[in-house]
């Protein structure tokens, strides 16, 4: 059989001789495939490369733009990732000029509501190339199914021919060459589909062992081949043992791949040698791939934190009341928290890449939200802070239109309405505020001046009713020291005087009340507390006796009390208010001042009293539960 061959060109040809994918279990073959104590891998079935593509750094939607029209043109439909990358880079970009562009369209004076965005010169541009990448992607993919089925065809073919040649023994040897370029023919043959790897392997697998069964090599030149391959083998076990000195775990896991797929294609070795031999390359690739794999798990490990940290973000925005934003201040200061979570955001890497364009669309809605709230408040509030302008501008022209009357107390009266409606009235623009503010008060005064400027010979009284109402103040403090004096009919009394006595200099009057107003809170505090403690007592020795009668009771005093609390409570709040509206210009406005403060200080003493009283209730409930 093997006449046609002389022994030198056996020699010559031991290399060539040796399958690349043939395992032969017959220990009188001469060339034989070791079976490796794991599994065997085929070329069909090796993991494709993970390199991950060098994507540059891209700072601007026009580089962006540059990379996605670069791939388009080059027509290899780019990577997954890369792609993913350039549109969130893109819309990230986009978004951040729109914003930056209304940011200064507002700060130069334009209203945010009236702004129209303009249109960005490269997004058509950008979503023509992504569109050119996507079909050129699936045109690809379309081609790769297609050739995989060519492939398929082509290599049942070399089947076929190899199992022609195992099935006529006495011509394997003059079919020998016609053998080795089959074999040649089917490892230029490309891959097939994932659903036929695993047969078409085993069918070729088959027929060359039964092919090289019948060529029946001599013992020469199967030890022969032995020694080259073992060579060959340990030459890939030292490269495998370099890796792991390889800086770059992905170059290095790309390597090893290779080295596997050169392993596969060199014959076996002698039998006692086998397992030693693919044990120390086993031992290579196992110290490679633990590297690679911690490497994508911290990799991961990374992203879950980056994950978690950009949900929080999400989380922190998404949980803002804006509902409790009630003025421009506090709705600058949540900007400017939105402004530094979007500023933390940035200094967090990748998602994993499953999840990091939904976490990234989260904290963008999450955002827009917040500032589509902000616009809608700020254009309601400058309505009606134009609604509060005019209003406020009829006031000041019918100020100005009084300011030159001479007409002293009737003209008084109306300046008097006049600032009281003012104070009714909300804020106006800010840009605006100052100068009608000035007018306003500008108008009161020249009134007042001039009225005060006719009444020149009223000053004299004035002085000597300022000294009256200093004597009437230090009577009031030295009753905080006599507790014998220190009655509630002694400072009626003083205060009857004080409301006796006329006007004082307008450039004394607020000190001198503030010091009145002072020392009778004071009286009336001291007045009231011990007045207090007699009714407190008295209400708690009532209210042992609610207390026996059952929690129902205690519960139906509480809710009385509670009710009483807030009648008295709004009652307090509208005389406050009234006292801001009233000036103190004439004894009239100046006597209703303090008889409205007297019944505000009353108020706050029985406000004081019935929360002492609610709390002794709550006190006996809780008794009655234990």
């Amino acid at each position: 059989m093997m006449d046609s061959l002389d022994q030198t060109k056996q020699n010559e040809a031991a290399e060539e001789l040796v399958p690349q994918e043939a395992v032969v279990n017959t220990e009188n073959v001469p060339v034989v495939e070791e079976k490796n104590p794991e599994t065997v891998e085929t070329p069909e079935t090796l993991e494709p490369s993970v390199e991950e593509p060098q994507i540059p750094l891209m700072k601007t939607k026009e580089e962006v733009l540059a990379r996605a029209q670069e791939i388009a043109e080059q027509g290899e439909g780019g990577s997954k990732q890369e792609l993913e990358l350039l549109k969130q880079l893109y819309y990230k970009y986009h978004k951040a000029d729109m914003v930056a562009a209304q940011q200064a369209f507002i700060e130069a004076g334009g209203d945010a509501e009236a702004y129209q965005p303009e249109i960005d010169p490269t997004e058509e541009p950008f979503k023509e190339a992504m569109q050119q990448i996507r079909q050129r992607r699936a045109q690809l993919m379309a081609e790769q199914e297609q050739q995989r089925a060519e492939n398929l065809a082509k290599k049942q073919a070399v089947i076929e021919n190899i199992k022609l040649l195992a099935t006529t023994p006495e011509e394997a040897g003059k079919s020998y060459d016609a053998f080795k370029k089959l074999q040649e023919e089917w490892r230029e043959i490309g891959p097939v589909p994932a659903e036929n790897v695993s047969e078409i392997w085993k069918n070729y697998q088959l027929y060359v062992e039964q092919f090289y069964d019948m060529l029946k090599l001599n013992i020469q030149f199967r030890e022969y081949d032995f020694r080259k391959n073992l060579e060959a083998k340990t030459l890939l076990c030292e490269q495998a043992e370099k890796l792991a000195e390889e800086p770059d775990v992905v170059t290095a896991i790309n390597r090893l791949q290779t080295l596997h797929q050169e392993w596969k294609e060199i014959g076996p070795v002698a039998k006692e040698l086998r397992e030693e031999i693919w044990n120390r390359f086993k031992e290579a690739s196992t110290v490679v791939r633990k590297r690679h794999q911690d490497f994508f798990e911290a990799r991961k490990a990374r992203e879950e934190e980056n994950l978690q940290k950009k949900t929080e973000l999400c989380e922190q925005i998404e949980s803002i009341n804006t509902e409790g934003l009630k003025t421009f201040a506090d709705w600058d200061a949540k900007t400017k928290e939105i402004i530094e979570l979007q500023a933390a955001w940035k200094t967090i890497g990748f998602a994993p890449q499953k999840v990091n364009t939904q976490i990234f669309e989260r904290f963008r809605a999450a955002c827009d939200k917040f500032f589509s709230e902000k616009a809608t408040y700020f254009k309601t509030v400058k309505d009606e802070l134009n609604q509060n302008l005019a209003k406020k501008k009829e006031l000041v022209e019918k100020a100005e239109e009084l300011k030159d009357s001479t007409e002293w107390k009737k003209t008084a009266d109306a300046m008097i309405e006049l600032q009281k409606q003012w104070k009714t009235i909300g804020a106006v623009p800010r840009k605006v505020s100052e100068e009608l503010w000035k007018r306003f008060v500008g108008a009161c005064d020249h009134f007042f001046e001039a009225k005060n400027a006719a009444n020149a010979e009223e000053r004299g009284e004035q002085q000597e009713n300022l000294k009256k109402k200093q004597d009437i103040i230090e009577q009031l403090k030295a009753l905080l020291t006599d507790a014998a004096e220190a009655t509630g009919q002694k400072v009626r009394e003083l205060q009857q005087q004080w409301n006796e006595v006329g006007f004082v200099p307008i450039r004394d009057k607020d000190k001198l009340y503030k010091q009145y107003h002072e020392v009778v809170d004071e009286l009336y505090k001291k007045l009231n507390l011990s007045q207090a403690e007699r009714r407190l007592n008295s209400f708690k020795t009532t209210l042992k006796v609610s207390a026996e009668a059952g929690a129902n009771t205690l519960a139906r005093e509480r809710e009385r009390l509670a009710r009483a609390y807030d009648i008295m409570k709004g009652e307090l709040q509208t005389y406050e208010n009234n006292i801001g509206f009233l000036s103190a210009s004439s004894k009239k406005g100046n006597s209703l001042v303090q008889e409205i403060q007297k019944k505000v200080d009353k108020l706050k003493g029985e406000l004081e009293l019935l929360k002492q009283k609610i709390k002794a209730v709550e006190t006996e409930m809780k008794k009655s539960l234990d």
